[in-house]
Order: structure tokens, then C-alpha cells, then sequence
């Protein structure tokens, strides 16, 4: 799987293993310590490191990290590294605080070791308790597509394994993984998930749920991918730029498929700065197709405003400017995106 992975990447000569050094992770550096030795992946030449993020979030954190890294020395990864990071508490939760600060730190690892891939070690339980708690938040096929296999220098080759294969993995090789005691904290989402959910699943409707969910992601994420990139052609069809702004002509737009509409809203968000919407945000935007005159604006995440802009109002800013609607144009208003601050020089 490591083997396949590192050839579909185009056989990089750096690659680093994100390893805390539980079962996952350190099975994944097991793997890559097989070809660090050997120093190349079919015949291309590769050196291997790898890097422990400490979050700092348990007590003797430190001391984890430093034993993960002599095992990942004794594997033959080189160089390897320590980082310990600082989650801050930003609001979107401890869970995703922390993935931040480690993609931060994982980054700046690779910036400065010059590897063109970081190895992650998620599992295929990994993706279907992914899965579930996207269903559980009423999210659409992006989010219920799961983590990609790769998604830019990011790799996950055992996203095809389950998390009982690493741990043999471990016991084969003879490691000794880390355990993380929040992995079965109930206090996380993911962690009941992991240790209720699942089993609850396998046990009423017996084995392969984890195995389904996986597949399922797998298959929106061929979907997902797909409608993306039909909303980028018509998004750039679309769009009108003016200064900061980003606006969208209304007929044209209420002529998509919602599967496109919807994307093409967000989208728009995204040009002038914005995040990604929520569902009911989306659907606030996208009722401003529906009213008469000006109308808004919907405040979407990242600080942006969508505003309605009448057909009286175009007609009007067409004459301050001394020019006329186009005839073609002159049927309908526009969805206008502007960002709340002025963007920072």
C-alpha cells in the first residue's frame, strides 16, 4: 500500500512520516522504515524522516513524544524531530484546534526538510467514523466523502486498513504503540463514535458496517469531485468581478441544478475570502433568488455579505457610470459578494 501510494505521488525523493506513536501511525513507519533502509521505492532513490507533534494537552506529553521518536530512529527514519505546538482555543473546538496546530507544524516540517509528501496514518476506521459524524451533522457529499487517499503532499496509504491490521502490524515488528487515553475519553465526539457507535453498528447489523462506510465515502468522493468541478466551469462562467466584489447574474443562476447553484454560492464566498457555508446558510443566500428589489445581505462565515442588487439598481449604477444594461442582462438583478473588511495589503 505505501509502495502504491509513493509511486501514484511520482516517487518523491523526501518523504515524512507523521507518527504520534500509537498503533496507526507507528505500523506506518514500519513501512516506511523498510524502504528508508533500503533507500529507494522501485528502483528511485528516497530518504525517509519523520516528525512527532506534541500538542502539549497531557500531562507527560514530552516524554511520548521523545520515546516515539527514539522507535522511529531505530527504525532507520532520518532525520527525526520533535515539534511541540500550541493548540489555541479559537472556538471551533478542541479536536479541530488541535489538527490545525499539527497540519501547521507538519508544513513547516516538510517546508523545511524539502519532502514532497507527508505520510498520515488514518485508517479505514478512521473514514467510517469519519462518515458517521458527518451524518450526524446533516452534512453533504464533500463532507461525507471522508479524507482523501491524497489530498496535495498529504498521503493516507492504509486508509484501506483497519485499525486490528496496525496492531498487528505492531505487534509483528515487535513495537509497543502508545495508546492515547482520549481516543476513549467519551467527552469527544469521535472517541464515542470509535468505542459505542461502531461496535453498537457491527453487533445489531452485524460485520462490515466500518468496511461500507469506507466504500460509501469512496464513492462520493467521485461524486463530490465531479459536481466541484462542473460548479468551477460555470462559476467562472459567471462571474462579474468589481473591486473587492464578486457578483453572480440572477437568471443564470436560478437555470443551475440546486446540486450547482448551491456550490456556485459557495464559491462565490470563497473568491472574496469567505469559508465555507453551513447548509442553512446556503439556503438564507440562495432565497435572495426569490425576492423582489433589493434584498439582504445574508452574512455567510469569513466575514462576507450577499446582497440582491435590483434590476432598478443596476440600471441606476449603469447611468452614474454613463453606460446602459445590456439588453440581454436586463431581466433580472444579481447576487453580490463583498467581503465585511477590506482585505489587508
Amino acid at each position: 500500500m505505501l509502495g502504491d501510494a509513493l509511486a501514484e505521488a511520482g516517487y518523491p525523493a523526501r518523504v515524512l512520516v507523521a507518527c504520534s506513536g500509537g498503533p496507526d501511525s507507528l505500523a506506518l513507519a514500519a513501512a516506511a522504515g523498510y524502504f528508508a533502509r533500503r533507500g529507494h521505492v522501485d528502483g528511485h532513490p528516497v530518504t525517509i524522516g519523520a516528525v512527532v507533534v506534541d500538542h502539549q494537552l497531557q500531562p507527560g506529553s514530552a516524554a511520548v513524544a521523545s520515546v516515539a521518536a527514539r522507535k522511529l530512529t531505530d527504525l532507520g527514519l532520518s532525520p527525526v524531530t520533535v515539534r511541540a505546538v500550541d493548540v489555541a482555543s479559537t472556538g471551533i473546538g478542541p479536536e479541530a484546534a488541535a489538527r490545525d496546530a499539527r497540519h501547521a507544524a507538519l508544513d513547516s516540517a516538510a517546508e523545511e526538510s524539502g519532502a514532497g509528501v507527508i505520510l498520515l496514518g488514518h485508517t479505514l476506521d478512521d473514514q467510517a467514523e469519519q462518515v458517521l459524524l458527518g451524518l450526524a451533522r446533516g452534512s453533504g457529499t464533500r463532507s461525507l466523502a471522508g479524507m482523501r487517499p491524497a489530498r496535495g503532499r498529504l498521503l493516507r496509504p492504509f486508509l484501506g486498513l483497519r485499525r486490528a491490521d496496525t496492531l498487528a502490524i505492531c505487534d509483528a515488528e515487535d513495537l509497543a504503540p502508545w495508546h492515547d487515553p482520549s481516543n476513549a475519553d467519551p467527552a469527544y465526539a469521535r472517541s464515542r463514535t470509535r468505542v459505542e457507535v461502531l461496535p453498537l453498528l457491527e453487533e445489531k447489523l452485524g460485520p462490515g458496517v466500518a468496511e461500507s462506510l469506507a466504500r460509501t465515502a469512496a464513492i462520493l468522493q467521485h461524486d463530490a469531485d465531479f459536481l466541484d468541478d462542473l460548479a468551477g466551469d460555470a462559476f467562472a462562467r459567471l462571474e462579474e468581478r468589481s473591486g473587492a466584489g464578486v457578483s453572480l447574474p440572477e437568471n443564470a443562476l436560478r437555470e443551475l441544478a440546486p446540486a450547482l447553484r448551491f456550490r456556485v454560492i459557495a464559491k462565490a464566498a470563497a473568491a472574496v475570502g469567505g469559508q465555507q457555508p453551513s447548509y442553512r446558510r446556503l439556503l438564507a443566500a440562495e432565497a435572495l433568488l426569490r425576492r423582489q428589489g433589493s434584498a439582504g445581505p445574508v452574512e455567510l462565515p469569513g466575514g462576507v455579505s450577499v446582497y440582491r442588487l435590483s434590476l432598478a439598481e443596476l440600471q441606476a449604477e449603469a447611468a452614474t457610470a454613463g453606460a446602459g444594461v445590456p439588453r440581454e442582462g436586463a431581466r433580472c438583478g444579481k447576487l453580490v459578494f463583498r467581503p465585511q473588511k477590506p482585505p489587508r495589503n
